[in-house]
């Protein structure tokens, strides 16, 4: 696991080493333990390293035998070995013992499409000496991030957002598309980010430049939920066993000693016991639990340690985490609106004071059809039938309802049809809502309804079976720009890799041809999968209802965060700044001490408060090599 960077200039501009080592010391705890520069020419590589696998001879960046090709890698290949012995036997020579050392000799042999055979998270870039062309490549699913830059003639690209601000040229303005997604969304979008001019590589794409300067960014990959109809239930059960133990096996690959999170859902308690059955010590478990009881799933996990017979560590999270918020925020790297950041942090912080990897369950809910609002949804397509001037009725009383009364939207919501109900329920802000929040400036620039109205034209794009289609919009946009974002950012502050068995293609190919009605069964969510781990997990873990990640942050507001929000929000730096409309954000304050169910919109205008202040209102930190433990070194030519 590593942070990368790089800088390819096509317009003369020279690349220096020093510019280089800014944006390594932007990430330092993406990799503590090494720095590699590769430096010549028009191009520039670099890296920071977390050692996992090779420890003594896995030095980035990585070239192949001739030195005309040279890649830096943020990830882990897991199928690396049965694709050194097929390069062997090709005739390439390795110096190493590394998973980064088969991409160089992959890409001599197959080019571009060399992504297509590596089963792993990752993102890479390669330089081709001979065609002077740089790739860069992001994994399937969107383990692992890639930003990058055109500013100047040159491309700059790396692991994180504020490695890349250190460079000349690169200015911080904000991106007001990628922020009214954020308060539609929780999340900016997949090929944007914060800052304008700063881009995300989407999942599955590979971007090439040549030297020429000829641009293409291509998709490699795409997940087709098409139901193969010939599977019997028995099939999908023993598939799915098969797949996730070859799953858990493959990504037990490491030089150091592996944990795991345990939430005592299904999914992560899957992984466990599958991790059982392949090592000899004792796997050790981390953790997260809350003071306030209906949040509190701590004690599933226990459950679930104790019958595996895990070495079970737990940690209660309290609203003193405050005092570590502008960490957060700085390693977030975006405005995030997803508050389940907090206990996400907490455990990487716990985990890693004991291991440099842990195994995940995340994915399980888009793969198998785990979230409650599937089962919400199946159960509002049945109004579809109803003439629209009764399906309409609820709209008209909503309007009569008082602004901020409980059950308005939800009544309004009833009036809404197709997937244009589905985005509603996603929705954070709508876009009325959006129209009230921000400021009249900000209205000028911001469509406030194009976000939802694009996210449905894509949606309606899908053919097949409704719950595969919502299916499909979660994998592609819900879980890289929310839950992977999450776990990538909090776990790297933590220089803590986390590996997520469930994503491994093989096994996202296979759920996307299990039929629909074998995930979400009689209103029972994910049920072949339970059923597959039936046996193999304590029937308390199958069959307790899915409460989700959620945190009390709600409670905390009107408890031990009384305040924040009028100290951040309502300071005059946030005034001044001029974004949101001051009384609307009185009386959403107001309408949480009433009704206590506002704390995720609150909190994702906090969240952006908070970056602004980290991002814009000051220079973000920057470490000097001398400053770091590490050793600095370049590349072996």
């Amino acid at each position: 696991m590593c942070g990368i960077a790089g800088i390819m200039s096509v317009a003369g501009k020279p690349v220096t080493a020093d510019e280089l080592h800014d944006m390594c010391a932007a990430m330092v705890h993406r990799g503590p333990n090494d720095e590699g520069i590769y430096h010549a020419g028009p191009v520039g590589l670099a890296m920071r390293r977390l050692s996992i696998i090779d420890l003594k001879t896995g030095h980035q960046p990585i070239r192949n035998e001739d030195g005309s090709v040279w890649v830096v890698l943020n990830g882990e290949i897991y199928n690396f070995r049965e694709l050194r012995k097929e390069s062997q036997s090709r005739g390439h020579a390795y110096y190493t013992t590394s998973d980064t050392e088969v991409i160089v000799h992959l890409y001599e042999d197959y080019g571009e499409k060399c992504v297509e055979k590596l089963r792993g998270m990752f993102s890479f870039a390669l330089w081709d000496g001979k065609r002077q062309v740089l790739l860069l490549a992001r994994d399937r699913l969107g383990i692992k991030p890639l930003y990058y830059s055109l500013s100047g003639g040159r491309l700059v690209f790396a692991s994180e957002l504020k490695a890349i601000l250190p460079i000349d040229g690169i200015e911080r303005n904000i991106n007001w598309n990628a922020a009214n997604h954020l308060f539609t969304f929780l999340t900016t979008p997949a090929s944007e980010s914060i800052i304008e001019g700063i881009h995300k590589l989407e999942p599955a794409h590979i971007l090439t430049l040549s030297s020429e300067g000829r641009l293409r960014k291509e998709k490699y990959w795409a997940v087709a939920f098409k139901p193969d109809h010939g599977l019997t239930e028995e099939d999908c059960k023993e598939r799915l066993r098969e797949l996730l133990d070859e799953s858990v096996k493959l990504h037990l690959e490491s030089d150091v000693p592996v944990g795991a999170f345990l939430s005592g859902g299904i999914d992560s308690s899957s992984v466990v016991a599958m991790m059982m059955k392949h090592v000899r010590e004792k796997v050790k478990t981390f953790s997260i639990g809350f003071e306030e009881e209906p949040f509190n799933e701590a004690g599933f996990a226990r459950l679930v340690a104790r019958e595996s017979g895990t070495e079970h560590h737990e940690t209660i999270v309290q609203p003193d985490v405050w005092q570590f918020i502008d960490e957060l925020v700085w390693h977030l790297d975006e405005p995030f609106g997803d508050c389940s950041a907090i206990p996400t942090y907490m455990v990487s912080k716990a985990a890693a004071k004991h291991v440099k990897v842990v195994l995940s369950g995340d994915g399980g809910d888009e793969l198998f059809a785990g979230y409650d609002r599937y089962v919400v949804e199946e159960r509002e397509r049945r109004r579809d039938s109803l003439p629209a001037s009764l399906r309409m009725a609820p709209r008209a009383i909503a309007k009569l309802m008082p602004e901020g009364m409980k059950g308005k939207n939800f009544i309004r919501h009833l009036s809404l049809s197709g997937w244009e109900r589905y985005v509603d329920a996603c929705a954070l802000f709508r876009g009325e809502e959006k129209r009230k929040l921000l400021s009249m400036d900000v209205r000028k620039i911001v469509s406030c309804l194009e976000i939802e109205r694009s996210e449905r034209e894509a949606m309606g794009e899908q053919n097949g079976h409704w719950l595969s289609a919502l299916q499909r919009r979660d994998l592609e946009s819900y879980l890289p720009l929310d839950i992977l974002t999450k776990v990538d950012r909090m776990s790297m502050a933590h220089s803590l890799e986390v590996r997520v068995p469930l994503l491994d293609h093989k096994v996202v190919e296979f759920a996307a041809a299990i039929p629909p009605e074998l995930k979400l069964r009689n209103g029972v969510t994910k049920y072949i999968f339970k059923e597959a781990m039936r046996g193999i997990l304590p029937a308390p873990i199958i069959d307790r209802p899915k409460k989700g990640f959620a945190v009390p942050v709600g409670h905390w507001f009107n408890g031990a965060l009384d305040g924040i929000v009028r100290e951040i929000l309502l300071s005059d730096r946030c005034k001044q700044r001029g974004v949101f409309n001051t009384k609307y954000i009185e009386r959403l304050q107001r309408l949480h001490r009433r009704r206590k169910d506002l704390d995720l919109k609150l909190w994702t205008l906090l969240s952006f408060e908070l970056w602004c202040r980290k991002y814009l209102d000051q220079q973000p930190r920057r470490l000097t090599n001398a400053a770091l433990d590490s050793p600095v070194r370049p590349a072996q030519r």
